[in-house]
């Protein structure tokens, strides 16, 4: 049976001051009026059940998810006691699912992506399931066609054909050095792509690759999902979740299987609108600018002579000018403001760390 899975851990601290401990980015409502976990359920509706809807999150989220999802049953919400990264997270949830469903095929979708058009990516995603319909064994990958050398993104290289619409894996790289993401970038769509953070694959094909290349973690996994739906399950979480390493599923599983012959793995490029929200240079790609490229979002704003900038408050009736500046970020909430340069929206995370170093968990 088909299922899914979205990841909606982390803390957005790039998004601060909006993105907090108590709600991160995935639950803030970002996108006219919609968080970006409901957007990430919406686009799944029609590719799998609701009652095959699997959420992955901290479990001091869960009350805050299953509000903004209402019709999913708790039982579906697998909560994390601490963040460990997708190998844990994605792991945990493939034991969880395959032992209520051992021939389960299960996709992956990060809830921090927004994604156009819709019918498109429903298109596009039935096909990575059949794909593995057809193909017991096969990982499959979705790809975008890059915008720069980014090395902030892991990379996918495209083999040989599998039909019209898919490719072997030849390669999978995750977060390259810069000088070899300008090279990827150089070759082309055609022979390079961004990985999207999204895959379909069997669970039993996910587990017995984690078994090839972490068996360690493999068997600890297994050890919480065999409690999971026992009175057991919080102790024995308590006790193993926190020995789990903290790594991703691309550095851990993903790069080892791309070099493994008895390993199948395939490409299917995404040609559509695809923004990953990590950032608020990013968010700002989201907004409709006006003729001088400037963005406002849930704010009252007066502009002169601005150029590029973005102004985000969470309060409607508070008003925010701004004169003679371009490409400028301005966030604004009840208890903290930030202002930065659009070029250094990355380090808003480094703020973060600095904020907790002063004043403790108050604004974090």
């Amino acid at each position: 049976m088909r299922h899914a899975l979205i990841l909606a851990g982390g803390s957005g601290t790039r998004l601060w001051p909006m993105s907090r401990t108590t709600l991160p980015k995935q639950l803030i409502p970002l996108a006219g009026g919609k968080s970006l976990l409901e957007l990430t359920a919406a686009r799944i509706d029609g590719l799998v059940a609701r009652s095959q809807l699997y959420v992955c999150a901290g479990e001091q989220h869960r009350r805050a998810i299953l509000a903004a999802l209402a019709d999913l049953p708790g039982e579906q919400f697998i909560g994390e006691p601490m963040g460990r990264d997708t190998l844990a997270a994605i792991g945990l949830s493939a034991a969880v699912i395959s032992a209520r469903d051992p021939g389960a095929i299960m996709a992956v979708f990060t809830a921090d992506h927004l994604i156009e058009p819709v019918d498109v990516f429903r298109r596009i995603v039935s096909r990575g399931f059949e794909l593995v319909e057809q193909n017991r064994g096969t990982l499959v990958t979705f790809g975008i066609e890059p915008e720069s050398p980014s090395t902030g993104y892991g990379y996918l290289e495209l083999g040989d054909r599998l039909g019209e619409d898919a490719w072997t894996l030849r390669k999978f790289q995750e977060k390259p050095d810069l000088e070899t993401a300008r090279g990827y970038y150089d070759l082309g769509p055609s022979r390079f792509l961004w990985n999207s953070g999204m895959f379909v694959w069997r669970t039993e094909t996910i587990l017995d690759c984690i078994r090839r290349y972490a068996p360690a973690t493999l068997e600890r996994i297994r050890r919480i999902a065999e409690a999971w739906d026992t009175a057991e399950r919080a102790a024995v979480l308590d006790r193993s979740y926190g020995e789990l390493p903290k790594i991703s599923i691309d550095y851990s599983v993903l790069e080892p299987a791309s070099r493994d012959p008895l390993v199948n793995l395939a490409a299917i490029p995404m040609r559509l609108r695809w923004l990953d929200i990590g950032s608020w240079s990013a968010f700002h790609k989201s907004l409709p600018p006006d003729e001088r490229g400037n963005a406002v979002s849930g704010a009252r704003a007066v502009l002169l002579n601005a150029v590029r900038t973005t102004i985000v408050s969470d309060d409607p009736h508070h008003l925010v000018a701004v004169t003679g500046c371009q490409d400028l970020i301005v966030i604004h909430t009840a208890d903290a403001t930030l202002v930065c340069r659009a070029d250094e929206s990355e380090t808003v995370k480094q703020v973060v760390a600095m904020l907790k170093d002063t004043y403790g968990e108050k604004y974090i």
